[in-house]
């Protein structure tokens, strides 16, 4: 049997083609959902593209036929637009018929009175909208049609346990022919001795080689930076491997993304001259409530917002030399490769029409993008461009994402399969005791 899907406002400006993905069911759009996008279309976020997006469908599916009467859309699903037609007296006296979330839910109850074997769904983003549904009897489900829990989501990272020979023969050979199903291209391997867990090997596959190849990371580290852990020594590899175009790293706070990232944009731009530039950018969005308008122009305007990033970059040249220096690291080392013309500094914002050619784009924080912004950014790369999306899933400050459907973990699971990405997740923080011991107990 059909169901039945009422949906709400909130999902159409999270996605306008959401009408077509509800395979060979009826779509119900109330008209007071219609009259509520009216207040979005003008605005230049992408709420406001969403709904100027979701009028543009409508006005060509209406030339097929009647909306009233019912459109076949997608995979011979049904779209109807609802006239709210005395669906409000279905609402109980306590629910005010006056709020457009009353009104849209009002049509689900509607449906369900007229036909009572009916399947209806409503579909909402609305939490507690979503709760009223549940207490008047109405199946209320979240739209998440790329939802992808942290548990699910792919590691990047595989351990086997082999006899202890295997890794001897890797380690000597430096080659290991590997047929295991389901190993994806690129995924790091940990070959682990089964009878001594210390004991094991480390390395990537090669897909089309089908074998597991050995980590490139230098013994004397990036930049003096040098891998404190397995995990990093994968990230290493990803980040200096010129083959791979795309890698994504996720992990907690401290696990060292941003500065691996940095150290290698750094190796790569400045000492093998494979990148004519560095650019470094991250969403802006407050941990807090936001002091308000700065002062200045573009780049004193950032200043605030890209200090972490300055932070690693004054980090990484107080051990360029090797060692970590007894002197106080140069204030201002960030300054002077941005004069230089290395390193660029930019707000996502401005992206969009822009063509990358043969730059390193770190995107730090990317758990706070959604997936189409994601999307804006990769589409920006040109011939001879590496991007790096680095982010922690659990701290995300977007009031529209989660951590289960932000444009990071969406880019993990999309291009898994792609031999020209690599992607870790980093789980040992590395920043401090105190920041580990607060990352796993706060």
């Amino acid at each position: 049997m059909k169901k039945t899907f009422v949906l709400d406002t909130s999902v159409i400006l999270y996605d306008p083609q959401c009408i077509f993905k509800f395979d060979d069911n009826i779509v119900v759009v109330p008209i007071t959902t219609l009259e509520e996008m009216d207040r979005f279309k003008k605005d230049l976020t992408e709420t406001g593209r969403n709904a100027r997006h979701f009028a543009r469908y409508l006005d060509e599916i209406r030339k097929r036929g009647s909306l009233a009467n019912g459109v076949e859309v997608g995979k011979r699903g049904t779209l109807i637009i609802d006239l709210f037609k005395e669906s409000e007296k279905c609402l109980p006296a306590d629910f005010s018929s006056e709020k457009n979330d009353h009104k849209i839910l009002s049509v689900a109850l509607k449906i369900k009175q007229d036909k009572p074997n009916a399947a209806v769904v409503f579909v909402t983003k609305d939490v507690n909208l979503r709760v009223k549904a549940d207490a008047l009897g109405v199946v209320s489900v979240d739209y998440e049609p790329s939802r992808v829990t942290l548990e699910e989501l792919y590691t990047g990272i595989s351990t086997f346990d082999v006899p202890a020979d295997v890794v001897e023969n890797f380690l000597s050979q430096k080659r290991f022919p590997f047929h295991e199903k389901g190993i994806l291209p690129n995924a790091y391997v940990v070959l682990r001795d089964q009878h001594d867990p210390n004991h094991f090997a480390a390395g990537r596959y090669a897909a089309t080689e089908q074998e597991i190849i050995p980590l490139k990371v230098p013994d004397q580290g990036v930049w003096g930076i040098k891998p404190r852990n397995v995990e990093q020594a994968f990230v290493l590899d990803a980040l200096l491997d010129d083959s791979i175009s795309l890698v994504s790293l996720v992990g907690k706070a401290g696990t060292g993304k941003t500065l691996l990232a940095l150290a290698c944009g750094l190796q790569k731009t400045i000492d093998e001259g494979k990148y004519q530039k560095l650019l470094v950018s991250r969403p802006i969005f407050p941990l807090g409530k936001d002091i308000g308008y700065l002062p200045g122009e573009i780049a004193d305007k950032l200043n605030p917002w890209m200090q972490p990033i300055f932070d690693n970059v004054d980090y990484i040249v107080s051990f360029s030399g090797g060692e970590k220096t007894q002197k106080r690291p140069t204030r201002r080392a960030w300054q002077e490769l941005i004069n230089q013309g290395m390193l660029q500094i930019e707000p996502l914002t401005y992206i969009r029409g822009r063509s990358l050619a043969y730059q390193y784009l770190i995107v730090d924080e990317a758990q706070n993008l959604t997936p189409h912004e994601i999307k804006t950014i990769i589409t920006r790369a040109g011939e001879g461009t590496k991007v790096v999306l680095t982010g922690d899933c659990y701290q995300i400050d977007n009031p529209y994402i989660d951590s289960s459907n932000n444009g990071l973990t969406y880019v993990v699971e999309r291009f898994k399969n792609e031999g020209i990405s690599s992607h870790v997740t980093l789980s040992k923080g590395e920043r401090s005791h105190l920041a580990e011991l607060a990352t796993n107990l706060l």
